[in-house]
């Protein structure tokens, strides 16, 4: 995704707002003394142990952590040790476009399933199902783009479902964590062989931290570790202890409920504002809301033009209707009157002007 132009307010890039990131400045210091010289374990080891205590917490097994560089880099090793070229991949229709290009590269075949505002649409889903299915990536809550959080009710049908494909390989991506503003659920069970559970810490303590922590099988971390060690070796340990100095400092529940309220009231005040102007729009959870228009790129210019950035819904989609991504991290309660009033007159310019 390019970068806004200077002058634009910037709706598009889907970053967390920096104001609501910890200091790094109070924590680095106490890093001095880290050396980690070869030979040692790849994981720093109280890291494991914490990102265990806080996947245990969220009912999701803790018993084989693996530390990779990023989300995405946790998926691409995860897809390389069970999956081949050809192979069929169910993932939700919208997605990350980085998700559709890892699994173009790697030859996979992705099998969309609609998704509302609770995840995928259990009639798709099964659908999607009916045919083998080498692998299944979910995102149980602050799915990007459109902000669907998966309920329990919800969860429990979709378990159901994903028994029939019980050889199948499942990642669920957790994208935003304890900002996510639900609580996290999970379809993992204890039957399924194969399965990891990717958790970014960049929404919440960083991008540029470039962490993820992945609790999965035992089978699969340890092939995933494997091949780390033949390749990057390990992530740094200056990073993985920064991760945890920051992560588990006495102030982050608070700061983390804190932020997870505050991108609450940042996206219902963009949903109601577009409400307003009868725009419908769709956002349970994280930094996104997704705002199905008729014509992608005429919106996106003429909203450019009035000095916003934001998404177009094609580098998203598969199949589903058009749409634009608008995030709104950092989005001020008038700026996101104004933004609607914009989107209203740029996508009904007859209704907006008599609104």
């Amino acid at each position: 995704m390019s970068e806004p132009l200077a002058g634009t307010v910037d709706l598009a890039t889907g970053n967390p707002d920096p104001e609501l990131l910890p200091q790094l400045g109070p924590h680095l210091q106490s890093l001095a003394h880290i050396h980690h010289p070869y030979g040692q374990p790849l994981e720093f080891r109280p890291l494991v142990a914490f990102a265990a205590a806080e996947f245990e917490d969220d009912g999701i097994p803790g018993h084989s952590i693996t530390i990779t560089s990023g989300a995405l880099d946790a998926i691409d090793r995860v897809l390389r040790e069970h999956v081949r070229a050809g192979d069929r991949v169910v993932i939700e229709d919208p997605t990350l476009p980085a998700l559709l290009d890892l699994l173009h590269a790697r030859g996979l075949v992705a099998q969309g399933c609609r998704i509302d505002d609770e995840g995928p649409e259990p009639d798709g889903f099964q659908r999607a199902l009916g045919s083998p299915v080498r692998a299944v990536i979910l995102t149980p809550r602050a799915q990007n783009p459109t902000g669907a959080a998966v309920g329990a009710a919800r969860a429990s049908e979709l378990r159901k479902m994903l028994r029939r494909q019980a050889g199948a390989l499942l990642i669920e991506i957790d994208p935003a964590g304890p900002v996510s503003g639900v609580p996290a659920v999970t379809f993992v069970e204890p039957s399924r062989p194969h399965w990891a559970v990717v958790r970014s810490t960049s929404k919440f303590l960083g991008p540029d931290l470039r962490v993820a922590v992945m609790a999965s099988d035992a089978t699969t971390a340890g092939r995933v570790q494997r091949r780390q060690a033949l390749g990057i070796r390990w992530v740094s340990h200056l990073l993985q202890a920064l991760t945890l100095a920051l992560w588990s400092d006495p102030s982050s529940g608070r700061r983390l409920a804190r932020a997870a309220d505050v991108y609450r009231q940042r996206r219902t005040t963009l949903i109601d504002a577009l409400a307003a102007f009868g725009i419908d729009s769709h956002a349970r959870s994280g930094f996104n809301v997704w705002v199905p228009i008729r014509e992608e790129a005429g919106a996106v210019s003429a909203l450019a033009a009035r000095g916003w950035a934001v998404a177009a819904g094609e580098r998203f989609r598969l199949r589903c209707a058009p749409a634009i991504r608008v995030t709104t991290s950092a989005l001020a309660s008038h700026e996101a009157q104004r933004f609607a009033a914009d989107l209203a007159a740029v996508i009904r310019p007859v209704a907006a002007t008599s609104a």
